[in-house]
């Protein structure tokens, strides 16, 4: 685990914010129905749930942009709508968050990618979801690309989020990384197990949990001993100059190009919803990078913030005094 003065923490955070992230990926619209339950369907044994209130949320890419708005960073969000009445709320809700929806198109042949959760007594029920994960058409990847390369000389950094609903294809994920490599931009990629992993090529860091990385490597992660296999395996494979492995209650593992090997013990108080965590993770450890922050102490400040998120249920933010507080607590609880 690595340790960290206060001093040069506080440092960190003083650049915390200001720098502008593009975020490339699935956006999804995150409704949520709250209810109670007090009988059984007498048509099917299932619970009937009365529902009393409803809340939506971002999604997916979406969520990763409110994560670094919400630590004072500015993020510039490109994603793919339906042209239909999910589309207008996330669009709507990105405005009321104070999140610029420029970048978002609209595709008349997809829905908007949504998930719609039915909750009682904070336990969710059931999960409805609706998407085509058909790939997108290459007219919309050059509408993205043209965008993505206007936007490429005031960015700090860009993130790649890959949920695997058609917004990432093989030849916009080349293209972007190309683009940033040749400007030189901090590129993190939240990976999709499914697609494309093997080609998220020279890229400065990818963060898989650990399915993920097992999936990609063709070799089940179940003790430490094979995690440095894997992961010392996928950073030669794929050339990156780092990778972060989210470990779930075990915390987080980083593997460097300089053959470094750090391990962060998870840090949460309670878990009651890990959906989103991975969102936080990248978005916490771009913002921190883009502040000054190595890849260690990157790390260490996303690890706090998942370990905060995670105790909310739906998708969850921390911001950015919140996460110094933690962080202190930390420091101070820690010093020789």
């Amino acid at each position: 685990m690595r340790k960290i003065k206060l001093a040069r923490l506080e440092k960190i955070f003083s650049n915390l914010g200001g720098h502008k992230i593009l975020v490339v990926g699935d956006v999804m619209l995150d409704e949520y129905l709250w209810g109670n339950v007090s009988r059984i369907s007498p048509e099917a044994p299932v619970p009937v749930v009365e529902v009393t209130r409803e809340t939506i949320k971002l999604g997916g890419a979406a969520n990763v942009a409110l994560n670094i708005e919400t630590l004072g960073a500015e993020p510039i969000l490109v994603g793919l709508v339906g042209k239909d009445k999910n589309g207008e709320k996330l669009r709507s809700l990105l405005k009321s968050l104070r999140i610029s929806d420029e970048g978002i198109l609209v595709d008349k042949n997809r829905p908007t990618t949504s998930k719609t959760r039915i909750i009682a007594h904070h336990q969710q029920v059931v999960r409805a979801d609706r998407e085509n994960i058909e790939e997108m058409n290459s007219e919309t990847c050059k509408r993205i690309l043209r965008f993505a390369n206007d936007k490429m000389k005031e960015i700090d950094a860009i993130i790649i989020s890959d949920y695997g609903k058609g917004m990432i294809t093989l030849n916009l994920l080349n293209e972007l990384i190309f683009l940033a490599r040749k400007d030189r931009k901090f590129i993190a990629v939240d990976p999709n197990k499914e697609t494309h992993f093997i080609n998220y090529k020279k890229v400065s860091i990818i963060t898989p949990n650990l399915d993920e990385a097992s999936f990609a490597f063709g070799k089940r992660i179940k003790d430490e001993k094979s995690l440095e296999e894997v992961g010392w395996g996928l950073l030669e494979r794929l050339e990156v100059e780092s990778i972060l492995v989210t470990r779930g209650e075990k915390g987080m593992s980083l593997f460097q190009r300089d053959k470094t090997l750090t391990h962060f013990p998870t840090v949460a108080k309670k878990v009651y919803d890990v959906t989103g965590a991975g969102d936080t993770v990248i978005s916490a450890f771009s913002v921190a990078y883009c502040a000054g922050a190595d890849l260690k102490e990157s790390a260490l400040i996303s690890n706090h913030a998942a370990g905060i998120v995670v105790g909310e249920i739906g998708t969850g933010q921390v911001d950015k005094k919140t996460l110094l507080e933690d962080l202190k607590d930390f420091v101070n609880g820690n010093e020789d």
